[in-house]
């Protein structure tokens, strides 16, 4: 008798009664009514005994999920003789118990007395410690839309300050105080962890080691466990492909974790991305290692009645199915058409596996709609740890196989006849009937260089395959073609043969394959090597006709050899099987199943994919300007270190004023952005800044670098203006002294303290000293302005910790700029304006002013173009037409064609590369012509730039519309991004 609140010693006769009663109305059995008089309250021995002495539960077979493994609990009299339910355990609870064994139900111990192959016997044992139950159930994970609110709403309290998140909890989520207080806390623990929290628009792949020193992986993701499933699946398969067959991996409805042994090769976090259009086929190469194909498979048999119980209403115990199962799926790998093993995919991939949300997600990441945080973390964050909790329990009986469903057969799974199970989309609605059309008159030598020899000619027949006399004139247009047979044929290099009720001629070397295959004579006099039987005449003959045609059915093949339409799809599914064609819904308004030659197939989507591409309509400047916010993240601003470094990493190289950086740029990126951020990162060794080149006495525009990627990326120094003794100093005591600070750098340079920090900053302008840190940017540039920023006061007095002057702080040292070939070079360039642009245009790049210009990285842009890892097009209208996108990027322009629904105006600075104004998109017929300088203000509204607010402030210029609703719209929006800047703290007035 289960009670959990107190020990029965404690219980009083009227709770005892109460309980028997509500056991009595759960389960009103004729067994329980039989016992129920019998039962009696025995306060001293603390029991529940039956008047003639029962004191034995039995745990049987038969609970409420019978076919999920779980066992009833019963109390039963020895008078009576028949059980009680009162509770239940988990069958492998049971398989891991022995006799003698103390296990607890609810607070009393129990020692097992004897275990029969359908029921556990226990006597009770009061006071001894002993095992507490667990259940393990299978489960088929939360979708994907509710996974994504969940993430929605992880985003939402990590953003809000802790009370307001736990009022948030509590108001619309029905928490108490100490669970809201619990929840919002864990949140915090994870920012301050990994400086970043899994939500919807945001995956964090967090790595570390454990105990053994072999490096775990963590994808924390809110997509939840129909999402995570053929994700893991997918991963693993990858994995186990490119690095080691010893790589494990498990999901939960919080991600992914993943165990790499130590090697010397890297692990990429890109690995842990497979692109969409390969998704499916990974997660079909593995689904049969999957536990959910096991379970699946042994419920399906069931379903058929291919597992028949030894009696009706007995129940089977589970490690029974599951070996019967197992054994059925063996037998059933040797027939890949097997009908349960067909269901059993398609009820994996399309009712537990939710594969078009895992592709729309993997979509969302290539475009930069879903952002990746890779973090390393010495331990793991608290999101990790849970995921690693189930570890444990994941990997406790790997390797048993009575306890985990993880020992499958591996069989060969038609892929064909999955396709038109699961009704995925056809190829039909991709492939353009006229590419099919001009490939397969290429593939026939229909088009192309005329014959003109009796050698071109025998290359023909040998290459095309069977031809008559009238096909083969179609294809040379020559009058002495006749002449060219005859020659052939008297040479015996060609042969004519009967195939299909039809005079074909034939090379020699394929005599040996009709008649074997389609019982043709072949002539006289051919010599007796060309004779000889080959191992697959039939198939050597069909493979050679896919070669040369496009996609056909099997009664066109089977037509052109004169044999039936059942033994040609036979023989095609086998080749299929073996991986040698494709079977597959593929020609435009074609019915039934067709077959191709991969490479044949291959060649047709890239014909079709670049007639798609040519027939696509570039965006107008608006959508790019939308796309260009969207993807440095003006719309959605995160906080904390993980977004500052998304930030920087798609500002890397760009020439920034330092002015407008401080003040505009990074605070549209980062909400919370503090300038002592970039001091930190800039110690750590994690970031290095150079100077470009000045503006005024004491702004000047500078670029940011990875510390590897500087050599590559940074221009090379300039020489100055006019030289002096002073620099000459300050190079000498850097070079020999290495880094130091500004007052032993004066100490040793000599002459005027003010003399040698203008010479500094000359060398930092010209791209040959920077500083450990930031601090002196702010320092000098708001020296003379301390009332413009309270954010830059603090900042400067927080790093100026030693007497100086302003613009001093930090150690000074010089920039080594390592040797580094153009290849490398332009590599480096490309793949940097691909990460700030996502479609680099020419006149974005000329803004910029790098070396060699766009014309340093065309070259490079070409390559990848070829390689696939770029797209060329004309993707944004008026801008040229060579243009270049990542994958996924020019979806993602597109989709933001459409004006926003509700959009707000937004204000940047003219210089932020995210406005493109000024320099990829032209500014309009405006006069005097805006430009992009530092203090510069300019409102976008939708895309479309409104306002232009110049430098100084003192005069504005707009671009509204001509008339209507949409210039009233443009006027307003101009008006609310002036009142913008005018905040109360920072300014409190902005006069024009």
């Amino acid at each position: 008798l289960v009670r959990r609140a107190a020990p029965y010693s404690d219980l009083s006769r009227a709770a005892f009664e109460a309980t028997l009663d509500l056991l009595a109305g759960r389960y009103p059995s004729e067994d329980f009514a039989e016992l129920r008089p019998r039962v009696v309250w025995d306060r001293a021995a603390g029991v529940v005994r039956g008047r003639p002495g029962a004191q034995r539960i039995a745990i049987l077979g038969g609970g409420v999920i019978p076919d999920r493994g779980l066992y009833g609990v019963f109390l039963a009299g020895t008078e009576a003789g028949k059980p009680v339910r009162v509770g239940e355990l988990d069958e492998e609870m049971v398989f891991e118990t022995r006799e003698g064994d103390v296990i607890i139900l609810g607070a009393t111990s129990w020692r097992v007395a004897e275990i029969t192959h359908n029921r556990v016997l226990v006597d009770p044992a009061p006071g001894e410690p002993g095992r507490m139950p667990f259940w393990r159930v299978e489960r088929r994970g939360r979708d994907a839309e509710f996974g994504k609110k969940v993430g929605k709403l992880a985003r939402t309290l990590s953003e809000e300050k802790p009370a307001t998140a736990e009022k948030i909890l509590r108001e619309k989520h029905g928490l108490d105080a100490a669970a809201a207080r619990n929840a919002v806390a864990y949140l915090t623990d994870q920012r301050a962890a990994t400086g970043v929290v899994p939500s919807d628009r945001t995956i964090v792949i967090e790595r570390f080691f454990d105990e053994l020193g072999d490096r775990r992986v963590a994808v924390l993701s809110p997509y939840g466990g129909r999402v995570h499933m053929p994700w893991c699946a997918a991963v693993l398969k990858r994995l186990r492909e490119r690095y080691t067959d010893t790589v494990d991996g498990l999901w939960t409805e919080e991600g992914l974790a993943f165990r790499l042994p130590e090697s010397e090769v890297p692990i990429d976090a890109r690995d842990f991305l497979p692109d969409p259009e390969e998704i499916e086929a990974l997660v079909l190469a593995s689904i049969h290692e999957t536990p959910a194909f096991a379970t699946s498979f042994r419920e399906a048999a069931g379903r058929a009645l291919l597992l028949p119980r030894k009696a009706p209403g007995v129940r089977t115990p589970l490690w029974m199915q599951r070996k019967k199962a197992l054994d059925l799926l063996a037998a059933a790998a040797r027939h890949p058409q097997f009908p349960i093993v067909l269901e059993t995919v398609r009820e994996v991939m399309q009712d537990v596996f939710d594969l078009p949300a895992l592709k729309a997600l993997l979509g969302d990441v290539r475009s930069g709609a879903v952002r990746i945080a890779t973090v390393d973390t010495e331990r793991p964050s608290p999101f990790a740890a849970s995921i690693l909790f189930a570890w444990t329990g994941s990997f406790l009986y790997d390797g048993d196989a009575s306890l985990a469903e993880r020992r499958a057969q591996a069989l060969t799974i038609d892929h064909a006849l999955l396709r038109d199970l699961l009704g995925e989309a056809e190829l039909r609605e991709l492939i353009d009937p006229e590419a099919v059309e001009s490939f397969e008159r290429k593939l026939q030598r229909l088009d192309g260089p005329a014959i003109d020899s009796a050698e071109a000619l025998y290359d023909l027949l040998r290459r095309v395959g069977d031809l008559t006399a009238e096909e083969l004139r179609a294809r040379t247009g020559a009058p002495a073609v006749e002449a060219w047979l005859a020659e052939l044929l008297g040479a015996k290099r060609i042969a004519l043969l009967a195939v299909a009720g039809e005079s074909r001629f034939v090379v020699a070397e394929d005599v040996s394959r009709f008649r074997d295959a389609l019982g043709c004579l072949p002539p006289p006099g051919l010599p007796a090597a060309l004779l000889e039987p080959v191992a697959d005449p039939l198939g050597d003959l069909m493979l050679r006709f896919a070669r040369t045609h496009g996609p056909f059915t099997a009664e066109r093949c089977a037509a052109r050899f004169g044999i039936g339409a059942s033994p040609a799809a036979d023989k095609l599914r086998r080749m299929t099987l073996a991986g040698r064609l494709l079977e597959g819904a593929f020609l435009p308004g074609g019915r039934g199943v067709e077959w191709c030659d991969p490479e044949v197939l291959r060649t047709l989507k890239r014909r079709s994919l670049a007639r798609l591409r040519s027939a696509v309509e570039p965006v107008q400047a608006a959508a790019y300007a939308r796309f260009l916010a969207a993807r440095h993240g003006l719309d959605r601003p995160a906080s904390g270190p993980a977004a500052l470094t998304a930030a920087l990493e798609r500002l890397v190289g760009c020439p920034l004023p330092a002015s407008d950086l401080f003040d505009a740029i990074l605070p549209a990126r980062v909400r919370d952005f503090r300038a002592w951020d970039l001091d930190q990162m800039s110690a750590e060794g994690a970031l290095l800044w150079t100077g470009v080149e000045a503006i005024g006495p004491d702004d000047g525009r500078i670029a940011f670098y990875g510390v590897e990627q500087f050599s590559a990326l940074a221009p090379p120094a300039r020489p100055l203006a006019a030289e002096a003794e002073v620099h000459r100093r300050i190079r000498d005591v850097l070079r020999e002294r290495g880094a130091c600070f500004f007052a032993e750098l004066a100490r040793r340079v000599g002459g005027f303290e003010a003399d040698a920090l203008e010479a500094l900053w000359d060398l930092v302008w010209a791209g040959e000293v920077t500083n450990d840190t930031l601090s002196p940017l702010p320092s000098r540039l708001f020296k003379a302005k301390a009332g413009r920023s309270a954010e830059h006061r603090r900042a400067v007095s927080f790093r100026a910790r030693q007497a100086g002057p302003p613009g001093s702080e930090g150690r000074w040292s010089l920039l080594v700029r390592d040797p580094v070939s153009p290849t490398l070079r332009g590599v480096a360039a490309s793949e940097m304006f691909l990460a700030r642009f996502g479609v680099v245009t020419r006149d974005a790049v000329r803004a910029e002013g790098i070396p060699g210009g766009f014309a340093a990285i065309y070259p490079i842009l070409r390559e990848r173009e070829e390689r696939g890892q770029v797209r060329r097009g004309y993707f944004v209208a008026g801008l040229g037409a060579a243009q270049f996108a990542e994958p996924g990027a020019d979806d993602r322009l597109r989709a933001l064609r459409e004006p926003e629904a509700e959009p707000v105006p937004r204000v940047l600075a003219a210089s932020d590369p995210a406005n493109p104004y000024g320099a990829a998109v032209p500014w309009g017929s405006a006069e005097p012509r805006p430009q992009r300088a530092a203090g510069a203000r300019v409102v976008l509204f939708d895309g479309a730039a409104v306002l232009y607010l110049a430098r100084g402030e003192r005069t504005v210029q707009t671009f509204l519309p001509a008339s209507g609703a949409a210039r009233a719209a443009a006027i307003s929006a101009a008006a609310k991004g002036l009142a913008s800047l005018v905040d109360g703290v920072r300014r409190r007035a902005l006069l024009i």
